[in-house]
């Protein structure tokens, strides 16, 4: 049974829906935000590891449009985190080459989070390692439901596959290959519906903030492992 991680076989595109804070911090008798906090440094140090990796593209899940409906000392606490976490790990990434995009509305949003987010996007634009996006503000739904919009709008009556996806937040992004779920929630919670068509999905009953590199690693050799097929028949 292969249970070595082979570095010449990583997927190109994983995407990672970061489930658990809340419950973990509640099961220690601490406030939710006190596992969004914890669940920050997990993040930086899953993104470093998957640098350190070779890894081409990484994409989170941070805060879904969904998740405005939380209550509001949570979700002022949330829309803190990018600053924070992007200003404490600036430097660190750009030496590691790694390169921030962020996908996702800028409805709601408040302009300090706007100014943030564009500013380490155009600080790591000319990196060439990996690509770090943060799915922020961010909906499955509604990511398509724009570029359609965008579309009647150009006056276009057809388009192929291509031409869409260039009408979405991800457009930059490759095609999901392996999306990781902790929490041992088994859904995709209207995360990249379209980049997700042939993705492998892998579960884990790990929180979160429990999360660690070897946890990512467990991930994508059960990734190996898989035979992977798109629509035909063995």
């Amino acid at each position: 049974m292969k249970n070595k991680l082979n570095l010449d076989k990583l997927p190109r595109h994983i995407a990672i829906i970061m489930d658990g804070n809340g419950t973990w911090a509640k099961r220690r008798g601490l406030p939710r935000n006190h596992g969004h906090r914890k669940g920050a440094i997990v993040l930086k140090d899953i993104v470093l590891h998957s640098s350190k990796l070779g890894l081409k593209y990484l994409t989170v899940f941070a805060f879904s449009t969904e998740n405005w409906k939380r209550p509001q000392d949570e979700i002022d606490y949330l829309m803190s985190i990018p600053k924070t976490f992007l200003k404490e790990n600036e430097e660190e990434f750009t030496r590691k080459n790694i390169r921030i995009n962020w996908i996702g509305s800028k409805e709601r949003l408040s302009d300090d989070v706007i100014r943030e987010i564009e500013r380490i996007e155009e600080k790591t634009k000319v990196n060439q390692g990996l690509l770090f996006s943060i799915a922020f503000n961010y909906g499955g739904r509604d990511e398509i439901l724009k570029a359609v919009n965008t579309i009647l709008k150009k006056g276009l009556k057809e388009v192929n596959e291509f031409e869409f996806s260039e009408f979405l937040y991800s457009k930059d992004l490759p095609d999901v290959d392996l999306l990781i779920r902790t929490s041992n929630q088994q859904r995709i919670s209207n995360f990249l519906l379209w980049k997700l068509a042939y993705s492998e999905l892998f579960f884990t009953d790990v929180f979160w903030p429990d999360f660690r590199n070897k946890d990512l690693e467990k991930a994508l050799i059960e990734y190996q492992r898989r035979e992977r097929r798109f629509g035909g028949i063995k």
